[in-house]
């Protein structure tokens, strides 16, 4: 059963399992899809099953995804599902400790251009969505001069805010309500840098 809590990742092994870039994207295409099996999972990502399987089995490895029950009466392929509600990867669990450091930079630059590279997708298509999804999707930049606890503070109100959204969409759509809902992604950062 998928736990409704994010998993907060403090070992290096799974830091490094989650860095991969395939494994990043499986991740993400099995969040999105809920449950999924690896040959769906194959074609989404443009690879073969059995290297997909292979990743998946090292995603279940480390507690990041986990096995679901079977959606079809085909019992051959194994359906998986991911075994939280997300992933946290906190500075505190990573400090003083450089190779911990160095993974969870991995996997920040792993996230970081695959958020990119879903960006420029949908610029890319863009002229392909309805009038009224062009309008609703968002870009904007905030340059507010912040405490390091309001930044913080931002953080927390964002992703509660964020949370909200999703958990009452997935039960809407848990109750048949999918009439005109797409994937969205909201990719927000907050950090310091000098001029």
């Amino acid at each position: 059963m998928t736990s409704q809590e994010n998993r907060r990742i403090d070992d290096l092994g799974t830091l490094k399992a989650i860095a991969h870039p395939l494994r990043m994207r499986l991740y993400r295409a099995l969040f999105v899809a809920r449950t999924a099996t690896a040959s769906q999972l194959a074609e989404q990502v443009d690879e073969a099953v059995s290297l997909v399987s292979y990743h998946l089995r090292k995603l279940a490895e480390h507690g990041l995804i986990e096995a679901a029950e079977a959606q079809s009466a085909d019992g051959r392929e194994r359906w998986w599902q991911p075994s939280s509600y997300g992933l946290s990867i906190r500075d505190e669990d990573v400090r003083g400790n450089p190779e911990m450091a160095a993974a969870s930079d991995a996997v920040g630059r792993t996230v970081n251009e695959q958020r990119s590279a879903l960006h420029r997708r949908f610029m890319d298509e863009r002229l392909t969505w309805s009038d009224e999804w062009r309008s609703a999707a968002i870009s904007s930049e905030w340059l507010p001069r912040l405490t390091a606890p309001e930044l913080a503070a931002l953080g927390q109100e964002l992703d509660a805010l964020l949370e909200k959204y999703d958990r009452r969409a997935r039960a809407a759509e848990a109750a048949g309500d999918t009439e005109g809902r797409e994937n969205v992604a909201v990719h927000l950062h907050g950090f310091p840098y000098r001029g």
